[in-house]
């Protein structure tokens, strides 16, 4: 009996091993397991990144070739370092820093010693690089771009780090990811997939072959291509008008959302950050914190909207039905509230709706919003509907383009106002700023850009995004092809858009026509302050223009935000109308004022802070 069960154990133990065995030679197939065994060695294959190109086919990033020196912990044998360091064109403390990063995060698998060396480095190091054992180079691809603009857009790639690899098991130490713009947004479809082979060592930690005859190994997939909605031509065009200005251009086509520019001044060269200098001038970059190059102003910076808000609150007015297009208000070169006089700069007299917008009356439009509060019989209703409206046009809220960053703007609410002033405390007249785009409202520029779409699209408005198509494949998504309505009907637009067509031909906008294009647009000057020495300052306004043309057939809608710009004709009315030309013509008729825009710089007011100059103020503003 004690034989019988001696042999019984035997036997199923030797069946457990036996299929144990049989599985792990069968079975098991985890590229996991696989990377655990030490007698095994994964080599990547990576592919080229997907190229991008503007929305009429032309180039903007595409590839070159580069080299990293790898290195495999457990591999390496003892070396003469400084010559290796000498050899490399590094110093031996950063060396010894990185083996043993390198080491921590694993003896086993390859991680970048020194990344992106150039093709003539790579041609000295190649047979030298023999000598050294647990060393190698491997190829791989950075970005070359065929712009030296859209930076902020286009965004840059770089190493992936701690945090990439613990969120994202695909990426292993030393390879590369998008960062920001639309390298991060499209991260997945730009990078493709990377093939792997396996290699088998033997006790010696010689390679004798592939693992399981190549079964697991993977081919690269390539990255696929991006066209996106940018007009290179108005992207570099509108970068080198806001050379020596800081601020912010949006420029969207308003039949489809497509963005055909998002300028940010100041900006910088993409290709300074691609190549060993990257660190070192991101670093620069980054740690500008006076003009901000890295700061995308055309979606995350947040002023006062300025007088362009005019047109909603006539827009709203007219939809709850207070006023008529004909209805008049004095203007007594400014209006009170309460015993405050507040100014104007429209020179006086009555004004219906459209001498109100082309002439920019604060007055006009001071009434107008009372009229809307008043229609109710508590601020907090009236609010709501007021709030409720401009929400519908895109503001105070994440826009849902496709962007990886963004700003909300700031549409304020009841409970905002119940929180400064007390529930039932306040009135129109405590928020009468709001009036003329001051006081608490707030827009970036890519959400004054969608604003002024629905306006020239009477009532609706397509997500702005910037991606046209991947390989031949149109975007099919609903965020970006479905109409958004705003809660205004169709027939109050017409004499809105008639007022901003008469700002270019008699209004405030009248020193910026375009020969033969027909326009409507807003001026707009917004209020400046800032701290200085613990003391608020009134700094020189920021000038604001929005506009779209033609005005019977919108093919593009625009915003200009320039800070310390003045008044809105001065410089942001200039800029939008040479960039409407631009994009609609192809060429400028007006060379003087082209010439003028491309050379002033506002450098000298961004100064003033520092400096101790008087700013230049505007005391009509209300």
């Amino acid at each position: 009996m004690k034989k019988i069960l001696l042999s019984s154990i035997i036997l199923i133990i030797g069946i457990t091993f036996i299929g144990r065995l049989s599985y792990l030679q069968i079975f098991s197939f985890s590229t996991d397991q696989v990377l655990e065994d030490p007698a095994i060695k994964a080599i990547y294959d990576y592919p080229e990144r997907g190229y991008i190109y503007d929305r009429n086919g032309k180039l903007l990033v595409a590839n070159q070739a580069a080299y990293d020196v790898m290195v495999i912990p457990r591999e390496v044998k003892p070396l003469d370092t400084l010559e290796f360091c000498n050899l490399l064109g590094i110093d031996k403390a950063n060396f010894i820093k990185t083996l043993k990063r390198a080491r921590r995060y694993s003896p086993r698998l390859p991680s970048v010693l020194v990344p992106q060396l150039s093709k003539e480095d790579y041609a000295s190091l190649q047979e030298k690089m023999r000598k050294y054992e647990g060393f190698y180079i491997q190829k791989r691809s950075l970005r070359y771009y065929a712009t030296n603009s859209g930076a902020n857009v286009l965004g840059y790639i770089s190493e992936v780090n701690d945090r990439d690899l613990e969120q994202n098991p695909y990426y292993v130490a030393g390879e590369l990811t998008g960062r920001t713009g639309i390298e991060k947004e499209y991260e997945e479809v730009l990078r493709g997939r990377k093939g792997v082979m396996y290699i088998q060592k033997d006790r010696f930690n010689r390679d004798i072959g592939p693992y399981k005859n190549g079964k697991l190994d993977t081919i690269p997939e390539q990255g696929k291509e991006l066209h996106v909605t940018l007009d290179k031509v108005l992207q570099e065009y509108g970068e080198r008008l806001m050379h020596g200005k800081r601020g912010g251009i949006a420029a969207i086509e308003p039949k489809s959302g497509e963005i055909l520019a998002l300028i940010s001044g100041p900006t910088y060269d993409p290709s300074l950050l691609v190549g060993r200098e990257r660190s070192k001038n991101y670093t620069k970059l980054y740690y500008d914190t006076i003009a901000q190059p890295t700061w995308d102003r055309s979606i995350l910076a947040e002023p006062s909207p300025g007088s362009p808000f005019k047109t909603l609150n006539a827009l709203v007015a007219l939809q709850e039905g207070v006023i008529k297009p004909e209805t008049t208000i004095r203007c007594y070169n400014g209006f009170f509230v309460g015993r405050k006089k507040r100014g104007c700069h429209c020179g006086g007299g009555i004004r219906n709706m459209n001498s109100g917008i082309y002439k920019s009356c604060n007055a006009y439009f001071a009434g107008t919003f009372r009229k809307i509060y008043d229609k109710y019989p508590t601020t907090d209703e009236a609010q709501d509907v007021w709030e409720k409206h401009m929400k519908s046009f895109g503001l105070g809220n994440y826009l849902g383009y496709d962007l990886p960053t963004g700003r909300r703007g700031r549409i304020p609410s009841k409970e905002y106002y119940d929180k400064v002033y007390g529930d039932n405390r306040w009135a129109s007249s405590f928020i009468i700023s709001n009036s003329i785009g001051q006081g608490e409202v707030a827009a970036t520029p890519i959400q004054l850009a969608n604003m002024t779409a629905a306006i020239a699209n009477r009532g609706h408005y397509f997500t702005p995004h910037v991606l046209k198509k991947i390989g031949d494949k149109e975007i099919s998504k609903p965020q970006f092809t479905q109409a958004k309505h705003t809660t205004i009907d169709k027939q109050h637009f017409d004499p809105v858009i008639q007022g901003m067509a008469e700002v270019y031909k008699k209004g405030t906008g009248r020193w910026v026509q375009i020969p033969d294009i027909e326009i409507a647009g807003k001026t707009g000057t917004v209020e400046n302050y800032t701290k200085i020495d613990g003391v608020k300052t009134q700094l020189t306004d920021h000038s604001v223009f929005v506009a779209f043309a033609p005005v019977d057939n919108p093919k593009i809608a625009i915003a200009v935000y320039i800070e310390n710009g003045y008044y809105g004709s001065r410089y942001a009315g200039h800029i939008a109308s040479l960039m409407i030309e631009k994009y609609l013509k192809g060429e400028i008729t007006r060379k003087d004022l082209e010439q003028r825009m491309l050379e002033k710089t506002l450098e000298h007011e961004y100064a003033k802070p520092y400096s101790g100059q008087p700013f230049e103020i505007n005391q009509y503003v209300w």
